[in-house]
């Protein structure tokens, strides 16, 4: 009897061992939509036997609130731009980094690293880097007709615009059509960029993030605003298409992998951020998504026409048009009331 016991609690011992062990073949990513090649995820469960539960959001916000509400959600990695790293780091979201098991961070950029909104780069690792502009479609709109953000308010566009459903980048254009900065917190040019944007809403058709591409690539939608990276893959079906770069300015934004601080499966965690620090992952990652990748030995590697290619990588004096988005910290509350009075035509 006694010796039966025994094999029963080795057995048991033994179940519960290999629970454990299913538990840690497991890493829970939280990112953007169209951001990853499955493929790259294949690999990573081919070569390390974890499993990745893979799910997506359309904004910042999105995220933000689903960690906010719950710390504990069960995410082992998120990928928030560079004001809500900044916003989500100051709020004890984000755990520090233990950077020695990323060896591959010495592949990165540092052109690219130790920015404002994560001095040192303690909480984040650059995972890719975007641009906003403007997307016409050549059939419909002759190009050189729409080069500035301001001539988004042309009566003749009435009810044809996507504006990203995103309170920062549609406020942003209004601020860069006033003289102001995407970044501004003054209360005041805020408030003038609501009423710019309120005289702007008769030529808004829809608010979307993550249906961009195809809304622009079946041409139900011919003109409007958008992301680098999904301009680039709409482009590869669509040759009417195009990107442009505003001469009144762009957002650049840097989107970074961070683990929250609710992470169950932190060695995991580290090894898919190793994973994708790897100058062959990065690189496939970028020609899949068209978003320009921080991984310096990633770029050296990229085939020439995708270095040449603007929509990815703008050249330099284009680049200085460019803004990097920023916390705009107690005034984020400003942006949104007025965001919510825009959303509801108040």
């Amino acid at each position: 009897m006694k010796l039966y016991r025994y094999k029963w609690v080795v057995c048991f011992l033994f179940f519960l061992s290999s629970l454990v062990n299913a538990q840690e073949k497991l890493v829970n990513i939280y990112n953007w939509s169209n951001y990853i090649s499955s493929e790259i995820l294949r690999q990573f469960t081919k070569e390390t036997g974890i499993k990745v539960n893979y799910a997506t959001y359309d904004s910042n916000e999105t995220m933000y609130a689903k960690l906010k509400a719950n710390p504990h959600s069960g995410y082992d990695i998120v990928v928030p731009s560079t004001y809500f790293v900044d916003h989500m780091r100051r709020q004890g979201m984000l755990r520090a980094l233990d950077k020695t098991k990323l060896s591959n961070i010495k592949n990165l950029d540092p052109a690219l690293l130790n920015k404002s909104y994560d001095p040192g780069n303690r909480y984040s690792i650059p995972y890719f880097w975007s641009s906003t502009g403007i997307v016409i479609n050549t059939r419909y709109h002759a190009l050189g007709q729409v080069e500035n953000w301001t001539d988004f308010w042309n009566p003749k566009y009435r009810n044809q615009l996507l504006l990203l459903n995103d309170v920062h980048e549609v406020f942003s254009i209004a601020l860069f059509a006033l003289g102001y900065s995407p970044n501004d917190t003054d209360p005041e040019h805020i408030r003038q960029a609501y009423f710019k944007l309120k005289q702007l809403m008769p030529n808004v058709r829809l608010f979307s993030d993550d249906a961009v591409k195809s809304l622009y690539l079946d041409e139900d939608l011919t003109l409007g605003m958008a992301w680098n990276g999904d301009i680039y893959q709409a482009m590869q079906e669509n040759s009417a298409i195009r990107f442009i770069y505003p001469q009144d300015g762009f957002i650049v934004a840097i989107d970074s992998m961070a683990i929250p601080v609710g992470a169950t499966h932190l060695d995991n965690a580290y090894r898919f951020i190793n994973f994708i620090l790897r100058p062959d992952v990065a690189k496939k990652i970028s020609l899949a998504t068209g978003y320009a990748s921080p991984n310096q030995a990633a770029v050296k590697r990229m085939p020439r026409a995708v270095l040449n290619n603007p929509t990815i990588y703008p050249d330099p004096k284009t680049l200085e048009r460019s803004v990097i988005q920023v916390d705009v910290g107690a005034a984020e509350a400003i942006y949104q009331k007025y965001w919510e009075l825009l959303k509801v035509g108040g």
